[in-house]
């Protein structure tokens, strides 16, 4: 397997960001939230909140999903896979979306991983048992689902 190395998936998740940093701005608006909180006292919005689900749903449903890829990683011919090259189920895209929050929660040392692991595995990769590798869905390993 040709796995994706650091730099290839901070520029795949840079192109994800943008839909998403634009549906929470649209949001922000729709609820009144400011777009800069000046208060001392930190606040959670209803548009914070419809926010991470919105990123929830954006990244397990495009990695879970035939594609096995969000639009950032499928434009760079990236695809998430689990160890065996199979396509991804909710559940373990899932554990990886909240893996990821770990990675970045330890001073971004779980991200930072995929520059220095064999399989370019970050810390929510080995939690999920994922991989991401350059290629296409249902190429990478023999999965029957990827093709319905």
């Amino acid at each position: 397997m040709n796995f994706a190395g650091f730099w290839i998936r901070v520029v795949a998740y840079i192109i994800d960001l943008v839909p998403l940093v634009l549906i929470g701005v649209v949001l922000a608006f729709a609820f009144g939230d400011p777009l800069v909180d000046t208060s001392a006292e930190p606040s959670v919005g209803a548009s914070d909140l419809i926010g991470l689900v919105l990123g929830i749903a954006y990244f397990v449903g495009f990695e879970s999903s035939s594609w096995q890829a969000t639009p950032g990683k499928r434009v760079l011919g990236l695809i998430v896979t689990d160890t065996e090259g199979r396509r991804i189920s909710a559940a373990r895209a899932t554990g990886r979306y909240f893996g990821k929050i770990l990675s970045g929660l330890i001073l971004m040392i779980g991200y930072i991983m995929i520059a220095f692991t064999d399989r370019k595995q970050g810390l929510h990769d080995l939690m999920a048992g994922t991989l991401v590798v350059k290629g296409k869905p249902g190429e990478v390993g023999y999965d029957p689902a990827v093709f319905e």
